[in-house]
Parts: C-alpha cells; sequence; structure tokens
C-alpha cells in the first residue's frame, strides 16, 4: 500500500546511511513539490490567517461576557499557544502515522472546537472548546503542512516555505473580513458554526499531502506476499471456472451433478484458505502497526532526551530562547489593535480599511521578497533573519506614540514586512540540525512560539487593566524582544570567537 511506505527514503526517522543509497525524487522542487505549497498555503490561511482575526471575536466576547480584557484575552492566546506548544508531541504523530493522517485528524479536531465553541455560555467554557480542542486540531494540521514543504524542496527551500506561509498573510485579510461580515449579519455564535465548517477544507489539505516514495522495494518480503497470495487465489477460482467450463461441454446436463459436488467438496477448502488468508493480513497488518509506533517513538525520544538530543546544539538553544521572547510581540497587535483604533476613536478609518489588514497584506510580501533575497547565494539567512527582527522590534516600540491613523498604518506596514522572517524560520531551524532533525527541531521551536504567544496577549490586557493604557504593553514586550534578539547574537558571536581562536592556534603553530 501507498501509505504503508510513507516516509520511505525521506522520512526523518531513516538513518543518514539509508539516505544516502536512495536516488533524488523526481518530484523534489518540481511537479507536486508545488502541490505541496499549494495544501500548506491553504493550511496556513485556514489555520493561522483565522486565528489572527480573533481580535473580532475578542471584541464580541467582551460585549457578550463582560470579563476583564485580560480574562478574554485568554481564549484567543489558549488558542494560539497550544496551536504551537503541541509541537513536540505532533512530532511523535508524524514519526508514527506520517503527515498525512496527522493533517486529517487535525483537520477534524479544529472543526469540532469552532463548532462546539458556538454553544459557549461563558469564558472558561471558551477555554475547553476553542482554547484547547480547536488549538488542539490546528497544532496537528500546522506542523504536517510546514514539514512537507521542506520534505519537497532542497535548492529552492526559503522561496517554497515563503510561498506557503504568505498564506497567513492571505488568511488574516480574508478571515478579517469574513468574521466581521458572518458576525454582523448572523451573530458570532452562527459565524463560529459556519467557521467550523470550513475548517473542514484542513482535511482536504491534508489528504494532498502526498507522502514522498522511491517506489516499491522488490526485495520488500512483505509485498511479495501480499502480491503472491491474491495471484494464487485468482488462479485457483479460475481454474475452478475453466474446469466448469470443460464440463459443461462435455458432459452436458449429467455433468452438472458431478459440477456441483465438486464445488461442495471445494468451498470447505476455499473458505479455509480465505479464512487463513484474512488471519495472515491482520497479523501482518497488527505487526507493522506495531514497529511502527515503537519506531516513531523511539527516534522521537532519542531526538530529545538520547544520546542524540537537539539540546546539545548550543546555537539551538539560543534560538529557542529567542522564541520564547519574541512571538508575543507579533500576536499583541492582532488581539488588542481593534479595540485601540476603538480608544483612539478611529473606528470610521479603520472599518474602511482596517489596520490588521494592512499588516496582513504587507506581510505577504514581506514573506516572499525574504524568501528570495535569502536564496541568493551572496545573501546570508542568518542576517536576513536579523535584520528583519530589528526592524520588527523597532515598530513594536514606535507603534505606542502613534495616535493617528496615517502613523499607525505606517508601523502596521513596517510589522507585516518584517514579520515575513517567519518563512525564514524552516530554513534557519534545518541550517542548525540539519534536515533529518526538522521535524523535532521545529516542533520544538513552535512550542516556544506557542508559550510566548499563550502569556503575550493576556499579560497585555493585564497591563491595561492596571495602567489604562496600552502604552506600557508594547514597551515591556519590546524589551523582551530585544532579550530574545540578544540570544540570536549568540551564534554569530560563537562564530567569530571560534574564527579568532583559529587563527591564533594556526599563527602558533607557524
Amino acid at each position: 500500500m501507498y501509505t504503508s511506505h510513507e516516509d520511505i527514503g525521506y522520512d526523518f526517522e531513516d538513518g543518514p546511511k539509508d539516505k544516502k543509497t536512495l536516488k533524488p525524487h523526481p518530484n523534489i522542487d518540481g511537479g507536486w513539490a508545488w502541490m505541496m505549497v499549494l495544501s500548506s498555503f491553504f493550511v496556513h490561511i485556514l489555520i493561522m490567517g483565522s486565528q489572527m482575526a480573533l481580535g473580532v471575536l475578542n471584541v464580541e466576547w467582551l460585549e457578550e461576557f463582560h470579563q476583564s480584557r485580560g480574562l478574554t484575552a485568554w481564549v484567543s492566546s489558549l488558542s494560539m499557544g497550544i496551536t504551537l506548544i503541541v509541537g513536540p508531541f505532533i512530532g511523535l504523530f508524524i514519526n508514527t502515522c506520517g503527515c498525512r493522517q496527522t493533517a486529517i485528524i487535525g483537520g477534524l479536531v479544529n472543526s469540532l472546537g469552532w463548532v462546539l465553541s458556538a454553544y459557549a455560555a461563558n469564558v472558561h467554557y471558551l477555554f475547553i472548546t476553542f482554547g484547547v480542542a480547536a488549538g488542539l486540531g490546528s497544532g496537528m494540521a500546522y506542523l504536517p503542512a510546514v514539514v512537507m514543504v521542506g520534505r519537497y524542496f532542497q535548492k529552492r527551500r526559503a522561496l517554497a516555505q515563503g510561498l506557503s506561509t504568505t498564506g497567513t498573510g492571505f488568511g488574516t485579510f480574508l478571515m478579517t473580513v469574513l468574521l466581521k461580515y458572518l458576525c454582523a449579519e448572523y451573530g458570532w455564535r452562527n459565524a463560529m458554526l459556519i467557521q467550523g465548517a470550513v475548517s473542514l477544507n484542513l482535511c482536504v489539505c491534508g489528504a494532498l499531502m502526498r507522502p514522498l516514495s522511491p517506489g516499491k522495494n522488490p526485495n520488500d518480503p512483505g509485498e511479495k506476499d501480499l502480491r503472491v497470495l491474491p495471484e494464487h487465489s485468482t488462479e485457483s477460482v479460475k481454474s475452478t471456472g475453466q474446469q466448469g467450463r470443460t464440463e459443461e461441454k462435455d458432459g452436458g446436463l449429467g455433468n452438472e451433478e458431478t459440477l456441483c459436488d465438486l464445488q461442495a467438496q471445494e468451498c470447505p477448502d476455499q473458505a479455509g484458505h480465505r479464512k487463513n488468508m484474512c488471519a495472515l493480513r491482520i497479523l501482518k497488518t497488527v505487526s507493522w502497526l506495531t514497529m511502527r509506533v515503537r519506531k516513531g517513538f523511539e527516534d522521537w525520544y532519542s531526538g530529545y532526551f538520547g544520546t542524540a538530543s537537539l539540546f546539545t546544539n548550543r546555537m539551538f538553544v539560543a534560538f529557542i530562547f529567542w522564541a520564547l521572547f519574541a512571538y508575543s510581540s507579533f500576536v499583541i497587535p492582532f488581539i488588542h489593535l481593534p479595540e485601540i483604533v476603538n480608544l483612539y476613536n478611529l473606528s470610521e478609518q479603520n472599518d474602511v480599511f482596517p489596520l490588521t489588514s494592512i499588516i496582513a497584506i504587507v506581510h505577504i510580501f514581506g514573506k516572499v521578497i525574504l524568501g528570495v533575497i535569502a536564496d541568493l547565494p551572496c545573501i546570508s539567512v542568518w542576517n536576513v533573519f536579523l535584520l528583519a527582527n530589528f526592524t520588527l522590534v523597532l515598530s513594536i516600540f514606535i507603534l505606542p506614540l502613534m495616535h493617528t491613523y496615517a502613523g499607525l498604518a505606517v508601523i502596521c506596514a513596517l510589522i507585516g514586512f518584517s514579520s515575513g522572517y517567519f518563512s525564514l524560520m524552516p530554513v534557519v531551524t534545518e541550517d542548525l540540525v540539519g534536515i533529518e532533525h526538522l521535524a523535532n527541531a521545529y516542533g520544538i521551536i513552535i512550542c516556544a512560539n506557542g508559550i510566548s504567544a499563550l502569556l503575550g496577549p493576556p499579560f497585555a490586557g493585564w497591563i491595561y487593566d492596571i495602567t489604562q493604557k496600552y502604552d506600557f504593553s508594547f514597551y515591556i514586550c519590546g524589551l523582551l524582544y530585544m532579550i530574545g534578539i540578544l540570544f540570536l547574537l549568540i551564534q554569530p558571536c560563537i562564530r567569530i570567537i571560534e574564527q579568532s581562536r583559529r587563527k591564533y592556534v594556526d599563527g602558533a603553530h607557524v
């Protein structure tokens, strides 16, 4: 079966020796690889786009349940945070079941979370249905979408990731307009029911995630058995049929009784043979599933806690600390900008063209442009990544100083373009740990981002409840972001120190 060989040759669990013996797949950097980009694009629209548009529902929940801003913001942050926090555990599902099955199950769970949330009686109910259930489903569909693009592309990986993740920008723009329209026409409860039906398209995206396989292996004894047994049973049926027809020609009506006697004698044997075949197939399937689960768990466990642990890589650990501080500064504007607009009496201008839509549209161009620049041979991906981070943190610091629509629009455009570095995160992660550890490593990174997204919006709402201003929320988050960037600078500093040591040692030997 095709799905039983989902990750042969290009699976992250396979050893490096196995990879060297395989020829490059014809779909690498072309063919079905662009369908992976399309599938990942729609996953980003349905998951990340809808989450970035939750500011619309956040306003509805504040009016409906009359809770504090800090408590209500936990609903959105739980959904965003759990989507990313479950990354390491979704890596276990990917290693065991494969990306296709994981994404399809995630689409079903995400849709169920949206539908159940429509019947919420209070904010605490939304914590479970929307925050946990929908967030878990989103995480199960999101990580396979990123990993599969990394598997299908080698030369143009940064561009492919950039194109696929532009779905976040398109999704933010489309979902903001859609949720506003649905809430105005049908109310937020019916809007969540409709959005739950729309989320079922995640299952279609998961079905498109066709696994890479070098083809059928004739040396596989399991495949030989599965081919031989049906052929044997087919031949026995054909031979029985031929025998019956021959006897009919020779014996006419008188031989019909003999034919019935022969069939009656052969029926018990055929029934027993079929039972043995079914039992053998069930045994093989159970054995294969057991080995698959065991192997997936062993690879997952060794990647995190074994001798080949990713945490022994100092640069990767520094990257994790950056992720812990960075993501909240990007999420906070999406959650609280709709209310900031109301506080500044800019609702009329914002209704014409929402500030979050400006971030979304420019975010699209930022991802593509930064991806193209990072793929240039003379450009370092790390330098592009660091420059985009510096631009984003500067924009976060300036945003509270703007009280006009034009000023906020310019800052939102800067936030959207500089946040395009998210398309480079899988590439940077792969540079640090290698393609064979990308699934586990990227799961850790998005888990750190999830913790940041989980705590950021409630923290900003809590600061507002104390100070009655959002200014201090952005200033504090900007400072935390700067701390994360300092961790990123550890990597080039280590390289400079190592190069200076090598030059000193070489000079001493000379």
